[in-house]
């Protein structure tokens, strides 16, 4: 089976054409995974502006489609099925893409299998091609998303806890914007905080306590606010800046693991699969594979091409998700689309 498959939720282009083979224990082959970033473009405004975003996709995507076509060595009509991610995200981003794939599955014959974004992030990990049991937990982290879900099965999804307010992602962009660190502020201080000592500033750990798997890192940001006004030193760049840095993202870390250890404990799991954009970090990924091991419970995270938005998770999402196929005119971009 091949796939086409189209990201547009926020401010990458992406398109991706990946091989399936097998039914028991599908293996993926990535033919092509083309990704256009916009950040030179949402940079200066410190986050990402939807009609820029939705502009951008209008220009890059039929180039970016060209490409993916070319690299993947196939004709279209080798195509199988497309596939789009039509939700959560920008609404004026999602249309650019369900648009082009509607457009697509009009003039091919072919159907398409929408996809919701948040499940492309977990089925991020099926793309390692490593055989994985359930039951899985899942932690997808991103600039939107901070959610621990648990799969007994396929597509089988159980909500264990969200944040209640900001995403992780969203208070590391927050946080490197009061630094002035510039956009997207998650690779910025991870790399600050390679040389700085996660030790050396006292940050809250948020509901580490709560005895739920929700997740809040308002208060963490607002203490980030309340020591830049008593420690001037961290706004520059220097020893200080980098240790506040390391305490900062250890602080987040820290929640982030507590969490999902104690729901990996209570629900058994077989597995830990860390997801989206902030899975990219490395300490987070260190850190966490750490304590999966402690817990002899197996760990994954994708290489980090797959951890920020791309279409080949869009692939493999939908390929676990055929019976959802629909015809083009039954396809719908939803800004608020839930994965349960």
């Amino acid at each position: 089976m091949i796939i086409l498959a189209i990201e547009t939720s926020c401010d990458d282009t992406s398109v991706s054409v990946v091989k399936v083979t097998g039914q028991k224990n599908p293996k993926f082959q990535i033919l092509s995974n083309e990704i256009s970033s916009q950040i030179k473009t949402h940079s200066p405004f410190g986050g990402v502006v939807p009609s820029l975003a939705s502009r951008e996709h209008l220009k890059n995507l039929p180039l970016v489609f060209k490409k993916a076509i070319k690299k993947a060595k196939i004709e279209l009509k080798d195509i199988d099925y497309i596939t789009t991610a039509t939700g959560p995200g920008l609404i004026i981003a999602l249309l650019i893409g369900v648009n082009f794939a509607k457009a697509l599955s009009y003039t091919l014959g072919k159907k398409i299998m929408p996809v919701q974004h948040i499940s492309g992030h977990i089925y991020s990990n099926w793309l390692s091609n490593k055989k994985i049991e359930f039951p899985v937990l899942n932690l997808v982290v991103s600039g939107g998303h901070t959610e621990l879900i648990l799969m007994d099965g396929h597509a089988k999804y159980k909500k264990l806890g969200s944040t209640r307010d900001d995403a992780a992602g969203e208070a590391f962009d927050k946080v490197a914007k009061l630094l002035g660190l510039g956009y997207p502020g998650g690779p910025v201080i991870s790399k600050l905080a390679e040389g700085g000592d996660n030790n050396a500033f006292e940050l809250p750990r948020p509901m580490i306590n709560s005895g739920d798997f929700d997740f809040s890192f308002s208060g963490l940001k607002t203490s980030v606010f309340y020591l830049s006004k008593k420690h001037k030193e961290i706004l520059k760049p220097g020893q200080a800046q980098n240790d506040f840095c390391a305490s900062f993202q250890q602080a987040a870390i820290d929640v982030l693991i507590a969490k999902t250890i104690k729901a990996a404990r209570r629900y058994k799991v077989k597995y830990i699969l860390l997801a989206g954009g902030v899975s990219a970090n490395n300490e987070l990924r260190k850190q966490l594979k750490q304590a999966a091991k402690k817990e002899k419970i197996e760990f994954l995270v994708p290489e980090k091409i797959f951890c920020t938005d791309n279409a080949a998770m869009i692939a493999a999402a939908a390929y676990f998700n055929q019976k959802k196929a629909k015809g083009w005119k039954n396809i719908e971009a939803n800004a608020n689309l839930k994965l349960i």
